[in-house]
Protein backbone atom coordinates (compact mmCIF):
# COMPACT_ATOMS: atom_id res chain seq x y z
CA UNK A 1 0.00 0.00 0.00
CA UNK A 2 1.19 3.54 -0.74
CA UNK A 3 1.92 5.64 2.30
CA UNK A 4 -0.44 8.53 3.04
CA UNK A 5 0.99 10.92 5.52
CA UNK A 6 1.76 14.60 5.94
CA UNK A 7 5.04 15.40 4.24
CA UNK A 8 7.22 18.44 4.71
CA UNK A 9 8.53 19.81 1.43
CA UNK A 10 11.51 22.05 0.83
CA UNK A 11 11.19 24.87 -1.68
CA UNK A 12 14.20 25.18 -3.97
CA UNK A 13 14.16 28.81 -5.00
CA UNK A 14 16.86 28.37 -7.64
CA UNK A 15 14.71 25.84 -9.54
CA UNK A 16 11.32 27.17 -8.54
CA UNK A 17 10.30 23.67 -7.40
CA UNK A 18 9.29 21.86 -4.23
CA UNK A 19 11.50 18.98 -3.19
CA UNK A 20 11.46 16.00 -0.85
CA UNK A 21 14.52 13.82 -0.12
CA UNK A 22 13.72 10.17 0.57
CA UNK A 23 15.61 6.88 0.66
CA UNK A 24 15.23 4.35 -2.12
CA UNK A 25 15.27 0.57 -1.67
CA UNK A 26 19.07 0.53 -1.46
CA UNK A 27 19.17 3.18 1.28
CA UNK A 28 20.41 5.89 -1.04
CA UNK A 29 18.82 9.34 -0.82
CA UNK A 30 17.02 10.57 -3.94
CA UNK A 31 15.14 13.81 -4.56
CA UNK A 32 11.49 14.03 -5.67
CA UNK A 33 10.53 17.35 -7.33
CA UNK A 34 7.20 19.02 -8.18
CA UNK A 35 5.85 22.41 -9.11
CA UNK A 36 3.44 22.27 -6.19
CA UNK A 37 3.27 20.31 -2.92
CA UNK A 38 0.40 18.34 -4.44
CA UNK A 39 2.59 17.31 -7.38
CA UNK A 40 5.30 16.09 -5.02
CA UNK A 41 2.71 14.13 -2.98
CA UNK A 42 1.45 12.34 -6.09
CA UNK A 43 4.99 11.42 -7.12
CA UNK A 44 5.79 10.23 -3.61
CA UNK A 45 2.84 7.82 -3.63
CA UNK A 46 4.16 6.24 -6.85
CA UNK A 47 7.72 6.28 -5.49
CA UNK A 48 6.79 4.49 -2.25
CA UNK A 49 4.86 1.83 -4.17
CA UNK A 50 7.82 1.19 -6.46
CA UNK A 51 10.20 1.21 -3.49
CA UNK A 52 8.21 -1.53 -1.79
CA UNK A 53 8.34 -3.58 -4.99
CA UNK A 54 12.09 -2.97 -5.31
CA UNK A 55 12.65 -3.92 -1.67
CA UNK A 56 10.91 -7.26 -2.22
CA UNK A 57 12.90 -7.75 -5.40
CA UNK A 58 16.16 -7.13 -3.55
CA UNK A 59 15.39 -9.92 -1.08
CA UNK A 60 15.62 -12.45 -3.91
CA UNK A 61 16.75 -10.71 -7.11
CA UNK A 62 17.29 -12.24 -10.51
CA UNK A 63 20.85 -13.49 -10.89
CA UNK A 64 21.46 -11.24 -13.90
CA UNK A 65 20.40 -8.14 -11.96
CA UNK A 66 22.47 -9.02 -8.89
CA UNK A 67 25.55 -10.06 -10.91
CA UNK A 68 25.70 -6.88 -12.99
CA UNK A 69 25.19 -4.78 -9.87
CA UNK A 70 27.96 -6.73 -8.12
CA UNK A 71 30.33 -6.10 -11.02
CA UNK A 72 29.55 -2.38 -10.94
CA UNK A 73 30.19 -2.10 -7.20
CA UNK A 74 33.23 -4.35 -6.87
CA UNK A 75 35.30 -3.81 -9.99
CA UNK A 76 35.36 -0.03 -10.28
CA UNK A 77 39.03 0.14 -9.26
CA UNK A 78 40.15 -2.16 -12.09
CA UNK A 79 41.32 -0.98 -15.50
CA UNK A 80 38.69 -0.47 -18.20
CA UNK A 81 40.14 -3.37 -20.16
CA UNK A 82 39.80 -5.73 -17.17
CA UNK A 83 36.27 -4.54 -16.44
CA UNK A 84 35.35 -5.06 -20.08
CA UNK A 85 36.83 -8.57 -19.98
CA UNK A 86 34.84 -9.50 -16.87
CA UNK A 87 31.64 -8.08 -18.35
CA UNK A 88 32.20 -10.11 -21.52
CA UNK A 89 32.64 -13.32 -19.50
CA UNK A 90 29.56 -12.50 -17.42
CA UNK A 91 27.35 -11.74 -20.43
CA UNK A 92 28.58 -14.54 -22.69
CA UNK A 93 29.43 -17.44 -20.38
CA UNK A 94 27.39 -17.03 -17.18
CA UNK A 95 24.17 -15.05 -17.53
CA UNK A 96 22.81 -16.96 -20.56
CA UNK A 97 22.61 -20.11 -18.38
CA UNK A 98 21.31 -18.46 -15.19
CA UNK A 99 19.35 -15.51 -16.56
CA UNK A 100 15.85 -16.67 -15.64
CA UNK A 101 16.82 -17.86 -12.14
CA UNK A 102 16.51 -15.93 -8.92
CA UNK A 103 19.40 -16.08 -6.49
CA UNK A 104 17.67 -18.56 -4.16
CA UNK A 105 16.78 -20.83 -7.08
CA UNK A 106 20.40 -21.49 -8.10
CA UNK A 107 21.60 -24.99 -7.29
CA UNK A 108 25.04 -26.68 -7.61
CA UNK A 109 23.87 -28.45 -10.77
CA UNK A 110 23.20 -25.05 -12.39
CA UNK A 111 26.74 -23.94 -11.57
CA UNK A 112 28.08 -27.22 -12.97
CA UNK A 113 26.37 -26.51 -16.30
CA UNK A 114 28.06 -23.10 -16.50
CA UNK A 115 31.51 -24.43 -15.56
CA UNK A 116 31.20 -27.40 -17.94
CA UNK A 117 30.35 -25.12 -20.85
CA UNK A 118 33.23 -22.79 -19.93
CA UNK A 119 35.52 -25.81 -19.85
CA UNK A 120 35.07 -26.09 -23.61
CA UNK A 121 36.63 -22.66 -24.00
CA UNK A 122 40.17 -21.56 -23.20
CA UNK A 123 41.71 -22.12 -19.79
CA UNK A 124 41.62 -18.36 -19.21
CA UNK A 125 37.86 -18.11 -19.90
CA UNK A 126 37.18 -21.15 -17.72
CA UNK A 127 39.12 -19.72 -14.77
CA UNK A 128 37.55 -16.26 -15.09
CA UNK A 129 34.08 -17.79 -15.27
CA UNK A 130 34.62 -19.77 -12.08
CA UNK A 131 36.27 -16.83 -10.30
CA UNK A 132 33.38 -14.46 -11.08
CA UNK A 133 30.74 -17.00 -10.08
CA UNK A 134 32.54 -17.77 -6.83
CA UNK A 135 32.95 -14.11 -5.88
CA UNK A 136 29.38 -13.13 -6.81
CA UNK A 137 27.79 -16.00 -4.90
CA UNK A 138 30.12 -15.58 -1.92
CA UNK A 139 29.08 -11.94 -1.63
CA UNK A 140 25.42 -12.94 -1.88
CA UNK A 141 25.95 -15.49 0.90
CA UNK A 142 27.73 -12.95 3.12
CA UNK A 143 24.91 -10.43 2.49
CA UNK A 144 22.38 -13.14 3.44
CA UNK A 145 20.73 -13.03 0.03
CA UNK A 146 21.19 -16.82 -0.20
CA UNK A 147 21.34 -19.30 2.72
CA UNK A 148 24.21 -21.40 1.27
CA UNK A 149 26.84 -20.95 -1.41
CA UNK A 150 26.11 -23.34 -4.31
CA UNK A 151 29.47 -22.75 -6.00
CA UNK A 152 31.68 -25.88 -5.82
CA UNK A 153 35.39 -26.08 -5.18
CA UNK A 154 37.58 -25.05 -8.09
CA UNK A 155 38.61 -27.73 -10.55
CA UNK A 156 40.87 -27.61 -13.57
CA UNK A 157 39.37 -27.07 -16.97
CA UNK A 158 39.56 -25.22 -20.24
CA UNK A 159 41.89 -25.65 -23.17
CA UNK A 160 45.46 -24.66 -22.44
CA UNK A 161 46.88 -22.14 -24.91
CA UNK A 162 49.47 -23.35 -27.36
CA UNK A 163 52.99 -22.61 -26.22
CA UNK A 164 54.49 -19.73 -28.17
CA UNK A 165 58.01 -20.15 -29.50
CA UNK A 166 60.26 -17.10 -29.21
CA UNK A 167 62.02 -15.77 -32.27
CA UNK A 168 65.50 -17.12 -32.86
CA UNK A 169 68.50 -14.80 -33.17
CA UNK A 170 68.46 -15.40 -36.92
CA UNK A 171 64.76 -14.50 -37.18
CA UNK A 172 65.34 -11.32 -35.16
CA UNK A 173 68.06 -10.24 -37.59
CA UNK A 174 65.86 -11.05 -40.60
CA UNK A 175 63.01 -9.01 -39.10
CA UNK A 176 65.15 -5.98 -38.26
CA UNK A 177 66.91 -6.05 -41.65
CA UNK A 178 63.52 -6.11 -43.40
CA UNK A 179 62.33 -3.08 -41.40
CA UNK A 180 65.51 -1.01 -41.69
CA UNK A 181 64.67 2.63 -42.44
CA UNK A 182 61.06 2.45 -41.20
CA UNK A 183 59.47 3.63 -37.96
CA UNK A 184 58.38 0.07 -37.29
CA UNK A 185 62.06 -0.86 -36.94
CA UNK A 186 62.33 1.21 -33.72
CA UNK A 187 59.00 -0.18 -32.43
CA UNK A 188 60.29 -3.74 -32.79
CA UNK A 189 63.67 -2.81 -31.27
CA UNK A 190 61.97 -1.48 -28.10
CA UNK A 191 59.83 -4.61 -27.80
CA UNK A 192 62.79 -6.94 -28.41
CA UNK A 193 65.35 -5.18 -26.20
CA UNK A 194 63.18 -3.61 -23.47
CA UNK A 195 60.19 -5.98 -23.39
CA UNK A 196 57.54 -3.27 -23.31
CA UNK A 197 53.93 -4.09 -24.11
CA UNK A 198 52.36 -2.55 -27.21
CA UNK A 199 50.31 -0.03 -25.21
CA UNK A 200 53.42 0.96 -23.25
CA UNK A 201 55.48 1.57 -26.39
CA UNK A 202 52.79 3.69 -28.04
CA UNK A 203 52.47 5.86 -24.91
CA UNK A 204 56.22 6.33 -24.59
CA UNK A 205 57.47 9.91 -24.34
CA UNK A 206 61.05 11.13 -24.53
CA UNK A 207 60.87 12.33 -20.91
CA UNK A 208 60.77 8.65 -19.89
CA UNK A 209 63.96 7.73 -21.72
CA UNK A 210 67.44 8.26 -20.27
CA UNK A 211 70.24 7.69 -22.79
CA UNK A 212 73.20 8.86 -20.65
CA UNK A 213 74.68 7.47 -17.43
CA UNK A 214 72.64 4.25 -17.01
CA UNK A 215 70.47 4.07 -20.17
CA UNK A 216 66.93 3.14 -19.21
CA UNK A 217 63.23 3.47 -19.97
CA UNK A 218 60.78 4.41 -17.25
CA UNK A 219 57.39 2.81 -17.91
CA UNK A 220 54.68 4.97 -16.41
CA UNK A 221 52.03 5.47 -19.11
CA UNK A 222 49.84 3.30 -21.31
CA UNK A 223 47.81 4.01 -24.43
CA UNK A 224 44.28 2.72 -24.86
CA UNK A 225 42.26 2.96 -28.04
CA UNK A 226 38.63 3.96 -27.58
CA UNK A 227 36.74 3.98 -30.87
CA UNK A 228 40.01 4.44 -32.73
CA UNK A 229 40.97 7.46 -30.62
CA UNK A 230 44.20 7.31 -28.61
CA UNK A 231 43.80 7.87 -24.86
CA UNK A 232 46.93 8.17 -22.72
CA UNK A 233 46.62 7.04 -19.10
CA UNK A 234 48.93 6.65 -16.13
CA UNK A 235 46.86 3.62 -15.10
CA UNK A 236 48.89 0.64 -16.29
CA UNK A 237 47.84 -2.99 -16.68
CA UNK A 238 48.97 -3.75 -13.11
CA UNK A 239 50.90 -1.95 -10.39
CA UNK A 240 53.93 -4.05 -11.32
CA UNK A 241 53.85 -2.66 -14.86
CA UNK A 242 55.26 0.61 -13.49
CA UNK A 243 58.96 -0.15 -13.72
CA UNK A 244 62.36 1.09 -14.89
CA UNK A 245 64.01 -1.04 -17.56
CA UNK A 246 67.76 -0.79 -18.32
CA UNK A 247 68.37 -0.91 -22.07
CA UNK A 248 71.31 -2.38 -24.03
CA UNK A 249 73.67 -0.36 -26.22
CA UNK A 250 72.09 -1.54 -29.45
CA UNK A 251 68.76 0.03 -28.50
CA UNK A 252 70.45 3.17 -27.16
CA UNK A 253 71.97 3.86 -30.59
CA UNK A 254 68.59 3.58 -32.32
CA UNK A 255 66.85 5.78 -29.75
CA UNK A 256 69.52 8.49 -30.07
CA UNK A 257 69.00 8.64 -33.83
CA UNK A 258 65.22 8.79 -33.41
CA UNK A 259 65.38 11.48 -30.72
CA UNK A 260 67.69 13.69 -32.81
CA UNK A 261 65.19 13.68 -35.68
CA UNK A 262 62.04 14.00 -33.52
CA UNK A 263 60.07 17.18 -32.94
CA UNK A 264 57.34 15.57 -30.81
CA UNK A 265 57.20 14.61 -27.15
CA UNK A 266 56.06 11.13 -28.21
CA UNK A 267 58.48 8.54 -29.54
CA UNK A 268 55.77 7.40 -31.97
CA UNK A 269 53.73 10.43 -32.98
CA UNK A 270 51.23 11.23 -35.70
CA UNK A 271 51.55 14.21 -38.03
CA UNK A 272 50.23 16.63 -35.42
CA UNK A 273 52.63 15.36 -32.74
CA UNK A 274 50.05 13.39 -30.78
CA UNK A 275 49.85 9.64 -30.05
CA UNK A 276 48.86 7.16 -32.76
CA UNK A 277 45.22 6.21 -33.25
CA UNK A 278 44.40 2.53 -33.74
CA UNK A 279 44.22 3.00 -37.51
CA UNK A 280 47.61 4.73 -37.46
CA UNK A 281 49.10 1.88 -35.42
CA UNK A 282 47.67 -0.67 -37.86
CA UNK A 283 49.38 1.25 -40.64
CA UNK A 284 52.63 1.15 -38.66
CA UNK A 285 52.38 -2.62 -38.16
CA UNK A 286 51.40 -3.16 -41.79
CA UNK A 287 55.07 -2.58 -42.56
CA UNK A 288 55.74 -6.01 -41.02
CA UNK A 289 52.80 -7.69 -42.73
CA UNK A 290 53.66 -6.27 -46.14
CA UNK A 291 57.15 -7.81 -45.97
CA UNK A 292 55.90 -11.25 -44.91
CA UNK A 293 55.38 -14.22 -47.19
CA UNK A 294 51.92 -15.64 -47.79
CA UNK A 295 48.81 -15.15 -49.87
CA UNK A 296 47.25 -11.73 -50.33
CA UNK A 297 43.77 -11.01 -51.59
CA UNK A 298 43.11 -7.91 -53.68
CA UNK A 299 40.17 -6.51 -55.59
CA UNK A 300 40.02 -4.71 -58.91
CA UNK A 301 37.26 -3.53 -61.20
CA UNK A 302 36.95 -5.12 -64.63
CA UNK A 303 34.17 -3.93 -66.95
CA UNK A 304 32.57 -2.23 -63.96
CA UNK A 305 32.55 -5.40 -61.84
CA UNK A 306 34.50 -6.02 -58.65
CA UNK A 307 36.83 -8.98 -59.17
CA UNK A 308 38.81 -10.72 -56.42
CA UNK A 309 42.27 -12.10 -57.14
CA UNK A 310 45.00 -13.64 -54.99
CA UNK A 311 48.75 -13.08 -55.11
CA UNK A 312 51.16 -15.47 -53.42
CA UNK A 313 54.21 -13.74 -51.97
CA UNK A 314 57.15 -16.14 -51.78
CA UNK A 315 60.39 -15.71 -49.87
CA UNK A 316 62.93 -13.63 -51.76
CA UNK A 317 60.38 -12.34 -54.28
CA UNK A 318 60.48 -8.58 -54.83
CA UNK A 319 57.28 -6.69 -54.14
CA UNK A 320 55.70 -5.20 -57.24
CA UNK A 321 56.10 -1.41 -57.33
CA UNK A 322 57.94 -1.50 -53.98
CA UNK A 323 61.57 -1.28 -52.89
CA UNK A 324 61.47 -4.29 -50.58
CA UNK A 325 61.40 -8.07 -50.87
CA UNK A 326 59.39 -10.67 -48.98
CA UNK A 327 61.84 -12.00 -46.37
CA UNK A 328 59.77 -12.60 -43.20
CA UNK A 329 58.64 -16.22 -43.35
CA UNK A 330 57.63 -16.59 -39.68
CA UNK A 331 54.82 -15.23 -37.52
CA UNK A 332 55.45 -11.89 -35.82
CA UNK A 333 53.21 -10.06 -33.33
CA UNK A 334 54.02 -7.29 -30.83
CA UNK A 335 53.46 -9.74 -27.99
CA UNK A 336 55.80 -12.32 -29.57
CA UNK A 337 58.57 -9.69 -29.57
CA UNK A 338 58.04 -9.15 -25.84
CA UNK A 339 57.94 -12.93 -25.35
CA UNK A 340 61.32 -13.14 -27.10
CA UNK A 341 62.77 -10.50 -24.75
CA UNK A 342 61.70 -12.43 -21.64
CA UNK A 343 62.90 -15.72 -23.12
CA UNK A 344 66.34 -14.28 -23.85
CA UNK A 345 66.64 -12.95 -20.28
CA UNK A 346 65.97 -16.40 -18.84
CA UNK A 347 68.25 -18.21 -21.27
CA UNK A 348 70.99 -15.81 -20.24
CA UNK A 349 70.61 -17.00 -16.63
CA UNK A 350 68.67 -14.03 -15.22
CA UNK A 351 66.87 -15.03 -12.01
CA UNK A 352 63.08 -15.30 -11.98
CA UNK A 353 62.43 -12.32 -9.64
CA UNK A 354 64.51 -10.01 -11.85
CA UNK A 355 62.70 -11.22 -14.96
CA UNK A 356 59.37 -10.73 -13.19
CA UNK A 357 60.27 -7.11 -12.46
CA UNK A 358 61.60 -6.32 -15.93
CA UNK A 359 58.57 -7.93 -17.58
CA UNK A 360 56.14 -6.05 -15.32
CA UNK A 361 54.44 -9.24 -14.13
CA UNK A 362 52.45 -8.74 -10.95
CA UNK A 363 53.20 -12.24 -9.67
CA UNK A 364 56.27 -14.41 -10.12
CA UNK A 365 53.84 -17.31 -10.66
CA UNK A 366 52.91 -15.73 -14.01
CA UNK A 367 56.55 -15.73 -15.06
CA UNK A 368 57.10 -19.27 -13.80
CA UNK A 369 53.95 -20.74 -15.36
CA UNK A 370 54.83 -19.41 -18.80
CA UNK A 371 58.61 -19.65 -18.85
CA UNK A 372 59.63 -22.27 -16.26
CA UNK A 373 60.48 -24.79 -18.97
CA UNK A 374 63.26 -22.52 -20.14
CA UNK A 375 65.11 -22.73 -16.84
CA UNK A 376 64.11 -26.13 -15.48
CA UNK A 377 63.83 -28.35 -18.56
CA UNK A 378 67.43 -28.01 -19.75
CA UNK A 379 69.51 -30.79 -18.16
CA UNK A 380 72.77 -29.40 -19.55
CA UNK A 381 72.15 -26.18 -17.58
CA UNK A 382 71.30 -27.76 -14.23
CA UNK A 383 73.55 -30.82 -14.06
CA UNK A 384 76.20 -28.87 -12.13
CA UNK A 385 73.63 -27.85 -9.54
CA UNK A 386 72.47 -31.45 -9.10
CA UNK A 387 76.06 -32.71 -8.68
CA UNK A 388 76.78 -29.95 -6.18
CA UNK A 389 73.73 -30.84 -4.12
CA UNK A 390 74.72 -34.48 -3.76
CA UNK A 391 78.52 -34.44 -3.86
CA UNK A 392 78.86 -34.93 -0.08
CA UNK A 393 76.20 -37.64 0.16
CA UNK A 394 77.24 -41.23 0.77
Amino acid sequence: MARTRNEHYEYVERDGLFRKRVKDATGKYVAIYGETPEDVTKQLIDFYEQRDIDAEEMKDPLFSVYARRWLELNCGNLTKATQKGYLTVLNNHIIPFLDDLRMNEIRPRDIKVVITRAGQMSESVHNKTYMLLKRILTTAYEDRIIPTNPCPQMHNGGKKPEEKTALTDKQVEVLLDALEGTRTHLFCMIALYAGLRREEILALKWDCIELDNVPRIEVKRALKHERNKAVISDQLKTKAARRTVPIPDRLVVELRKAKDSSSSEYVFANRTGGPLSYTQFRHLWHTVESRSVGERTYYKYTDGKKVQFTVKAEKGMRAKCRKYSYTIDFEVTPHLLRHTYITNLLLAGTDIKTVQYLAGHEKSKTTLDIYAHLTYNRPEDIIDKVNCAFQNKK
